[in-house]
């Protein structure tokens, strides 16, 4: 089964409805793979970023068809996303149309709407009350999201990976024990991440990323991501396809993996 992202069928507006499925990711990684070849690395990122687009023609004057495109994001990076930033992406969106009759007039960004569980009150107050919390941030606004020992997951997987390497943990001398940081807010040149789990070991500090469904077609981002955390200072880094997790052995050896590696 080939892994390369569906194309459009060119002959069709790109919102007619047997492009709309399969446009948005399209246009967002082809655009993100082409920035990135020409050395706009910091465009290439923050496509990637991107939880989606919304494509819609605007006009079809002068027998072209003329779209504007609205890039979906977390609200927490939604300020990232100004004048410049979307001038430079509408570029490059440009030059993967060109020659087809189809122009991006517009690109602009909104913030992603989070999902509202009937709880609402509680989530804000949780993540906006007196106890201020670099600490999961994103899942703090998430209805049922897990939580355990005081720290928030994004999801089960992450809360599997933190069990295994707190046994790692509790299993060590107090003298040569290990650190985990589910999620903690990081800042590195330019950007602002949480890494699923920041591990330190030994003297030596290192990251594990959870990769469930929503990373595919993200190998390009999630490598440049993973080399601002190496430039920062983090020893190893290394990711967990969930995919290809059938059984808690499996996690368990890939913790055990993972800590040998870090101080190796």
């Amino acid at each position: 089964m080939s892994d390369e992202l569906p194309s459009p069928d060119m002959s069709l507006a790109l919102d007619a409805p047997k492009n709309s499925a399969i446009v948005a990711e399209w246009l967002l990684g082809t655009t993100a793979v082409l920035a990135h070849h020409l050395g706009d690395t910091d465009s290439a990122r923050l496509i990637a970023d991107v939880t989606t687009a919304e494509i819609r023609l605007w006009n079809t004057e002068w027998g072209q068809e003329g779209y504007r495109v609205v890039l979906v994001v977390d609200p927490n990076l939604y300020p990232t996303y100004d004048e410049q930033v979307l001038l430079k992406i509408a570029v490059h969106m440009r030059d993967v149309l060109w020659g087809s009759k189809k122009q991006i007039e517009e690109v602009v960004a909104r913030p992603s709407i989070p999902r509202l569980g009937v709880d609402w009150r509680k989530q804000v107050q949780a993540a906006n009350g007196p106890k201020a919390s670099n600490q999961g941030r994103k899942p703090r606004l998430e209805p049922r999201h897990p939580i355990e020992d005081q720290f928030h997951f994004t999801n089960e997987w992450e809360l599997d990976v933190y069990r295994v390497l707190r046994e790692r943990q509790e299993a060590l001398p107090d003298s040569e024990t290990i650190g985990i940081m589910p999620l903690g807010g990081m800042r590195v040149r330019g950007w602002t991440f949480e890494p699923d789990l920041l591990i330190t070991y030994r003297g030596y500090a290192g990251v594990i990323e959870i990769d469930g469904p929503h990373h595919k077609g993200r190998a390009a981002a999630d490598r440049s991501r993973d080399r601002l955390f190496l430039n920062a200072g983090v020893r190893y880094v290394d990711r967990l396809n969930v995919e290809e997790v059938s059984s808690r052995a499996e996690v368990e050896k890939f913790v055990d993996n993972f800590l040998t590696r870090l101080t190796r």
